[in-house]
């Protein structure tokens, strides 16, 4: 079974005609766990998954696999399992076709396009053509691509785009079981929701800068939780905990407590013969303190320079509000080109500098469904001895073409 290896980032940057997507980020992604890299469209999420996969080069800093530089690994394929933008492939390609032009340029056994065909439910459809393939299809295409060589690091850009809701949950599966084996796997997503249940760990980026590292459960303070507690006899509780020194504040459903657990309130309100009708421990709702950072009130729970999250800040909160940006526009640096998904931090004058998209690179000597096409681009695994033109990003490299 191959080995997951440390995805390391150390101080990166990037600046793209000026403005800065990615500023000093350093982070560790460890073997074993699903890491979410999570932050509104335009975070610098694909941007820093570019730089680790050799697509972009950094303006400073470092991305290294294991410690090593994604160009000098020496089985790619076989390394680092990578998809990003399911709609990029050749429509005219059929998935099989797409499967075997990787295969063998990475000297991978065809019979292996049969097994990742199987394990992402395209077996059926294998000889379509991807151009009648919907979202969610070219989505399980790219994990196949992503699979194909057995990798023990898998590096996926927004997944679950485009799957229905059996689809999301057998992606989760699917990965959730990918590093129970002990390898690597770094997923990236603009909704906190879809990360709360798939990662173990993650990382919050917002405006190129990293403002979490760690675990889902300590993105809240201790000091934020409270006890809820309720009774037929609201005044009567209030009381009670009044006299053992406990402050409680109104709220709809009763009263909150801090500085106490739930157990301690209980032996209060039994030892003043005050009945309860709930008793629970709550904290600030998740989604409000992903906003609060990504808005940068926060970082990394401590309080910025702009004001705290209050204490109880959204216990009751009606319902969710959601954090995602409009995906940003085609950005083309002058000093490096960025890639049509490329992210800009947030409220910048990145889209100053976008450009018209180039026209499309050439035909690829593998397209032999059609005779002509672009290279596929969302998959960015393939042996540096392997013509360049078949290598699935080509066209994104630093200094070639900006789709």
């Amino acid at each position: 079974m191959p080995a997951g290896h440390v995805l390391e980032f150390v101080d990166v940057t990037k600046r793209f005609r000026g403005v800065e997507a990615v500023s000093g980020l350093t982070a560790r992604i460890e073997p074993g766990v699903v890491t979410g890299f999570l932050g509104p469209n335009g975070a610098g999420k694909t941007t820093s998954m570019r730089i680790l996969l050799g697509l972009v080069a950094p303006t400073s800093g470092s991305a290294r696999i294991g410690g090593v530089d994604y160009a000098d690994l020496p089985h790619p394929l076989q390394t680092v399992g990578a998809a990003l933008e399911a709609a990029s492939f050749h429509p005219g390609r059929s998935a099989a076709n797409h499967l075997k032009v990787y295969a063998d340029a990475a000297g991978i056994p065809r019979r292996r396009i049969d097994e990742v065909l199987a394990l992402v439910g395209l077996s059926e459809v294998a000889g379509r053509k991807v151009g009648g393939y919907s979202l969610g299809m070219r989505q399980r295409l790219g994990l196949a691509t992503a699979l194909l060589g057995d990798p023990g690091v898998l590096v996926l850009d927004e997944p679950a785009n485009g799957l229905d809701p059996e689809g999301i949950k057998w992606m989760r599966t699917l990965l959730r079981a990918f590093a129970a084996e002990g390898r690597t796997v770094l997923v990236s997503s603009h909704l906190l929701t879809e990360i709360q249940q798939t990662a173990d760990r993650i990382l919050i980026l917002a405006k190129g800068r990293l403002v979490f590292e760690g675990a889902l459960e300590e993105l809240a303070d201790p000091g934020e939780y409270a006890t809820i507690v309720d009774a037929p006899d609201r005044a009567a509780l209030a009381g009670a905990l009044a006299a053992a020194g406990l402050p409680t504040e109104a709220l709809r459903s009763g009263l909150a407590v801090r500085g106490a657990e739930p157990v301690e309130v209980g032996a209060i309100a039994a030892a003043a013969g005050v009945a309860l009708s709930s008793l629970q421990r709550r904290g600030p709702a998740l989604e409000e303190i992903f906003l609060a950072l990504v808005d940068g009130t926060r970082l990394h729970g401590v309080a910025a320079d702009t004001g705290a999250v209050p204490a109880l800040s959204q216990v009751e909160a009606d319902g969710a509000r959601s954090g995602a940006e409009p995906p940003a526009g085609p950005d083309t640096a002058a000093d490096s080109p960025a890639p049509a998904d490329a992210d800009a931090p947030a409220q910048t004058t990145a889209e100053e500098a976008a450009t018209p998209d180039p026209a499309p690179a050439g035909p690829t000597p593998a397209d032999t469904e059609t005779g002509s096409g672009t290279p596929d681009p969302e998959v960015t695994e393939t042996r540096p001895e392997v013509q360049d033109d078949l290598h699935p990003h080509a066209q994104d490299r630093d200094g070639g073409d900006a789709r």
